[in-house]
């Protein structure tokens, strides 16, 4: 009998090698009002399988209050807070998580530069139990921006959480090893970590042509896809100048027939995370 480590991920959810698994996830669960009534249309009515919650957000309490049992929700562990006016900043006293105008550092760079590792590991240790304590039934973990997968330091937060919790993480299959200076996807696969074979790593904010290719050119294995859908409300055209593209993203999971009709032409199997955590669990 073959172990864990020689099977696909595909045959340990129980299918053949060739089938193609698709996870569209949400980002941001809990970032606005806007962005908790987009995310559980999408779960509810339209083809999103999962989301991420980022807890330290100010409406992340509401959005823990209204899942359904059926929800598939991650923690979207959360170090920076990009927006210019909009801010919040971490649940744990956390000096070296903070930039100097209040709340977590805008960019990506400024967070690399300054934060302590072990802030970090008990920042976001603090984000999984507090949903825990809000009895979200964890998933997975997915951090915002990827700012903890791409850094050796970090990474090792990253994946001793992983481990710790025992959870599914997402990994970017569009950055190679080189590229990131270290062997990221094979140290956590080393680790009894299960993450999806296929993730394109690309922030930009709207989705449609993306999510429309990536459709058109799923490869056998799980993928994953994700979007960052809210509702059209002035709070978040306050918050930033994407929200256009955010709302966007809330029309193509919920109402888009061409979406709708490339996912069924695919024959790719809709998923979410909590089936990878129940194969990561099981080993």
């Amino acid at each position: 009998m073959s172990t864990a480590s020689e099977r696909s991920l595909t045959e340990r959810l129980g299918y053949s090698p060739g089938t193609r698994l698709v996870i569209i996830s949400c980002d941001d669960l809990g970032s606005c009002h806007a962005a908790n009534e987009g995310v559980f249309d999408a779960l509810h009515h339209g083809v999103a399988t999962c989301a991420s919650l980022m807890v330290p957000a100010p409406w992340a309490r509401d959005a823990a209050m209204r899942l359904q049992p059926t929800d598939d929700i991650g923690v979207h562990l959360t170090l920076n807070c990009e927006h210019e006016a909009y801010r919040f900043g971490p649940i744990t006293h956390s000096p070296s998580l903070l930039s100097g105008e209040g709340g977590f550092p805008r960019e990506v760079d400024d967070l690399w530069e300054h934060a302590d590792p072990a802030e970090v590991l008990r920042e976001c240790r603090a984000q999984i139990e507090r949903a825990l304590a809000w009895d979200v039934d964890v998933t997975h973990l997915a951090p915002h921006l990827s700012v903890i997968t791409l850094r050796p330091e970090f990474f090792d937060v990253y994946l001793e959480l992983a481990v710790e919790f025992r959870l599914p993480i997402r990994l970017p299959s569009s950055i190679t090893a080189e590229q990131a200076g270290f062997p990221f996807r094979r140290l956590a696969a080393e680790e009894g970590v299960v993450f999806p074979d296929h993730f394109d790593h690309d922030w930009r904010a709207g989705s449609r042509e993306r999510v429309y290719d990536s459709i058109r050119n799923l490869a056998a294995g799980v993928s994953e896809i994700h979007v960052q859908p809210t509702i059209d409300t002035p709070e978040v055209r306050a918050i930033s100048a994407a929200a256009e593209l955010w709302i966007d993203d809330h029309e193509l999971v919920t109402t888009d027939d061409t979406l709708r009709a490339l996912l069924l032409e695919s024959g790719a199997v809709p998923i979410g995370y909590r089936a990878l955590r129940d194969a990561m669990r099981a080993g």
